[in-house]
């Protein structure tokens, strides 16, 4: 279905999911204005969530069954399944985040019905972040989601941790805008455009490949990237935000930003910078090896098991730069299969240590979850999946996600990055194996140390639905991987034919 953008109908069938996100996210804020002091308004606000982020994956769904695509070149924004894929696991992330939300905000007296509409608005900038066609769209995104985080980040008022955390996030942040905004100027000085496909049809005939402009725009714009993918040496920010930030919050944070920024910069490398990959590939190189080396060597020492999985998140965004190093189009479809499974591995982690902890969660360490499987075996059963699975180990969707990752690399002639991943991927073994360690091999540190856990259903049944995907994508990912090979489509040069989803993607 050809969409045109010159024309209103095409324009609102293709911003569609964003719209919708949108409409709905202030409908919930005027709610959540009229009902703010209503006894149970918080989780009549996140119940009123769902149906908006359903509706919006609805139109994500029906553009990619429709094969939507733009009638032209595009303008601001694409529409392509790479973008619809990254839509959905973004959405994914933020239903995940609302559900697990609903009964923690009760458990922590947090009474901000506001919450669920910076969810929502978050999303809608992250939507825009995966399908900006413009710098300036991407830049709109971008501070669109990180304004929602940092008072998400910060929603418990009552904490100081949280407040801290918030300020780091903000004033961090705010820098990191800048870079990328002085990116765009000197992009936009450098070629004339700010479109992604224009900066690529410039470089060439401009002779722009050395231009000290264009190089210094890159530079710049890698900054801003680095900062919200949390890679080495732009992570500092991380560890403090995410222990601080309540665990729900924490979570979307390490899965549905990371997937967002991450997104915009496959788009901006693949799209406007193909001609220049030996040039930035070094980059990327040397920040997926220092981000996985730092990640995991931090994460060894760490007590709190929130820190922990800060750090955690670190190196595996190491991992995801490895897959588009080699700017191919089996390293995009690489990065979407990761992607999805590290969202969900992820998510379960951080749902399963707040339903352990109170206060934020900053003090649970891997020692409080000795005898966890003695008085609640599921929970500690699904713990084990999620830790397996972010180690990478056979079975779960965390090594298939890692297996793709490495052909792509190995592939695109990175083998020496490639054995990094594998080498940082045992050592992470360090930190993964002792919690599953503590909760089999090791007793209660008193009858009632598991005694405070109460899991409500709703959380429960999606944290084993969870686990459940994380199993079977492990031994049959194939309608994953399907999806991730035409999503990476997007990126095929043009005039070479899209291949089936049984067969290998051409570079």
């Amino acid at each position: 279905m050809p969409l045109d953008f010159d024309t209103v109908g095409g324009l609102l069938r293709g911003f569609l999911p964003e719209l919708v996100l949108t409409v709905w996210a202030m409908a919930l804020l005027l709610d959540a204005a009229w009902h703010h002091r209503d006894e149970g308004a918080t989780r009549r606000a996140g119940l009123l969530a769902l149906p908006g982020l359903v509706f919006a994956a609805a139109a994500v769904v029906w553009l990619w069954a429709s094969n939507a695509t733009p009638a032209g070149l595009a303008t601001s924004i694409t529409v392509d399944k790479f973008r619809l894929a990254v839509d959905l696991i973004v959405l994914l992330a933020a239903a995940l985040a609302v559900l697990f939300s609903l009964d923690y905000l009760e458990r922590e007296r947090i009474r901000v019905p506001e919450y669920y509409a910076l969810l929502l608005f978050a999303a809608v900038g992250m939507m825009l972040l995966a399908g900006g066609e413009d710098l300036f769209v991407l830049f709109l995104g971008l501070e669109l989601m990180s304004v929602c985080v940092y008072v998400l980040a910060g929603i418990d008022r009552r904490s100081p941790v949280g407040g801290e955390a918030a300020l780091k996030y903000f004033l961090l942040g705010a820098f990191a805008s800048a870079f990328f905004l002085y990116g765009i100027a000197l992009l936009y000085g450098a070629t004339g455009t700010t479109k992604l496909s224009l900066i690529a049809q410039q470089i060439a005939p401009l002779h722009l490949e050395s231009h000290p402009m264009l190089l210094a725009g890159m530079a710049l714009l890698f900054v801003g990237f680095g900062f919200k993918v949390a890679a080495v040496p732009f992570h500092m920010w991380t560890p403090d935000v995410y222990d601080g930030a309540p665990t729900p919050v924490t979570g979307f944070m390490a899965t549905a930003v990371k997937a967002a920024a991450f997104a915009a910069l496959v788009r901006v490398l693949l799209e406007a910078f193909p001609g220049l990959q030996p040039v930035w590939a070094h980059v990327i190189w040397w920040l997926a090896a220092v981000t996985m080396v730092v990640g995991n060597l931090v994460a060894l020492a760490q007590r709190s098991l929130k820190r922990m999985l800060a750090y955690s998140s670190i190196a595996h965004a190491g991992y995801l730069l490895t897959a588009l190093v080699g700017g191919s189009t089996e390293g995009a479809a690489a990065f979407l299969i990761y992607l999805l499974f590290y969202t969900l591995m992820t998510l379960g982690a951080f749902a399963i240590l707040a339903l352990k902890g109170r206060e934020g969660e900053r003090d649970v360490t891997t020692e409080d979850l000795a005898g966890l499987s003695e008085t609640h075996p599921w929970l500690a059963l699904a713990m084990t999946v999620c830790m397996l699975s972010l180690l990478g180990f056979p079975g779960t969707a965390g090594f298939i996600g890692k297996w793709y990752i490495l052909a792509a690399a190995t592939g695109g002639g990175y083998g020496s990055l490639a054995a990094l991943l594998v080498v940082t991927s045992v050592v992470s073994a360090g930190y993964y194996l002792p919690v599953i360690m503590a909760m089999y091999m090791k007793p209660q540190a008193h009858d009632q140390a598991h005694a405070g856990i109460r899991i409500p259903r709703v959380a429960g049944v999606v944290l084993a639905v969870m686990v459940a995907a994380l199993l079977v994508f492990g031994v049959w990912p194939n309608p994953v991987l399907g999806a991730a090979r035409t999503g990476s489509h997007a990126f095929l040069p043009p005039g070479v034919a899209s291949v089936s989803v049984h067969s290998q993607v051409p570079n």
